[in-house]
Order: structure tokens, then C-alpha cells, then sequence
């Protein structure tokens, strides 16, 4: 792999061609499956409200907490976090986090020095395992373009604001190779279990949009919502 300036688009060698799998074949079957969802509403058999809160949870809460799990491990077991960024796969799938969409993947880790963000320039390839679903926002042309064009204006507006000295390096995830950001551990954690630091982690912060949150986030999260 190779960088030319601070912020730089990447890719790894072996998929520098950037083959996706999601060519002519995925429009038909996403036609046929909204063909089948209006018709199961319209019968009856499927209440929308209830279909929008199963895709919710699969997208928001049920992938992003197995990452969750994974980032919080790696931020608490020194000899776990090198295993995950040398052969994430096996380390993640020690985990039980296995299956389709994930079969490869590779973890970059975020330092006061580099920012990783994660992008599919092409379509939207993700690695369903451990983020759920994908954002539609990560499908939209607009993230796919201004990320690699423009990647610290899309943080700004995700409320990320770099430091001038910390480049960032935008990974550009294919059929063959989806990529997993490691966001940087909050201070004030030391001694924190990991079920306690897996609440920091969230979605965005390992596609690189976002920052884990600190403890003062979540303090306030939870009594906004007690």
C-alpha cells in the first residue's frame, strides 16, 4: 500500500481493482424484495412500523454491539488487540462473530497521530458481522465521494474535528476486504471491564465517523434517558 499525502484513499494490493460482488444481480433482488415487502403490507401480513424497528435493531444495536465487544477486548487485553490487528479474522471469529459479508477483514487502528475512516466507493460493502446492517448514509453517493474528496469536511459534519498534525487515512472496503476501525481508547476508563468499556464504542466510531464516547458521554446519555 502506498500514501502520497496526510489524507489518502487506500487500498490493499491484493483487491486494488476493487471487484465487488454486488454488480447487475442486487438491483433485481432488492426490486423483489421491496416488491414483496409492499405486498405483505398491503395484505396485512406485515405491520411497517414493526419491519422499521426489526431493520433498526439489526442496523444500530445488534451488529454494533458484537463490535462493540470486540473493540472493548482489544482496549483491555494487550495480547488480544496485536492477535486483532495482525489476522482479524481469526481473532474476531474467536469471538463468535462469523458469516457472510465478513469473511475478511482488517482492523485500523486510530492514533493521536492517524484518523481511519472506512468507505465502499463503489457500492456499500460492510462487514455485516460485527456492524449489523449498513447506514444509509454509508450507501449514499454523497459519503461515497466526499469521503475520499473531502474526508475531513465529512468528520466536521459528523462533528469530528482533527487536529491540523493527525492525518487521515480513508480505507476503501471491497467484496473481498471490509475494514473495521479500532477507535482510540476514552481517558478515564483505567479499570473499566470490558461489558462497561463495549459501552463506548459505537457504530460510527468503527467506521471512523465518530469518536468513542468519553464517560462523561455516557453519563449524560444515560440520565437524558432515566
Amino acid at each position: 500500500m502506498t500514501a502520497n499525502s496526510d489524507d489518502d484513499v487506500l487500498k490493499d494490493d491484493a483487491v486494488a481493482h476493487h471487484d465487488h460482488d454486488e454488480g447487475s444481480a442486487l438491483p433485481e433482488v432488492a426490486l423483489r424484495v421491496r416488491a414483496l415487502e409492499s405486498l405483505l403490507v398491503e395484505k396485512g401480513y406485515v405491520d411497517p412500523a414493526a419491519l422499521d424497528e426489526l431493520i433498526d435493531a439489526y442496523e444500530t444495536r445488534v451488529g454494533p454491539r458484537n463490535g462493540a465487544r470486540v473493540i472493548a477486548r482489544a482496549w483491555a487485553e494487550p495480547e488480544y488487540k496485536a492477535w486483532l490487528l495482525e489476522d482479524a479474522d481469526a481473532a474476531i471469529a474467536a469471538m463468535g462473530f462469523t458469516g457472510r459479508q465478513g469473511e475478511h477483514m482488517l482492523v485500523k487502528e486510530n492514533t493521536p497521530k492517524v484518523h481511519n475512516m472506512v468507505v465502499c466507493t463503489l457500492c456499500s460493502c460492510y462487514p455485516w458481522p460485527v456492524l449489523g446492517l449498513p447506514p444509509v448514509w454509508y450507501k449514499s453517493p454523497a459519503y461515497r465521494s466526499r469521503a475520499v474528496s473531502d474526508p475531513r469536511g465529512v468528520l466536521e459534519e459528523f462533528g469530528v474535528t482533527l487536529l491540523p498534525s493527525q492525518a487521515v487515512r480513508v480505507w476503501d472496503s471491497t467484496a473481498e476486504l471490509r475494514y473495521l476501525v479500532l477507535p482510540m481508547r476514552p481517558e478515564g476508563t483505567e479499570g473499566w471491564g470490558q461489558e462497561e468499556l463495549a459501552r463506548l464504542v459505537t457504530r460510527n466510531s468503527m467506521i471512523g465517523t465518530a469518536l468513542a464516547l468519553n464517560p462523561a458521554d455516557l453519563a449524560g446519555t444515560e440520565q437524558e434517558g432515566g
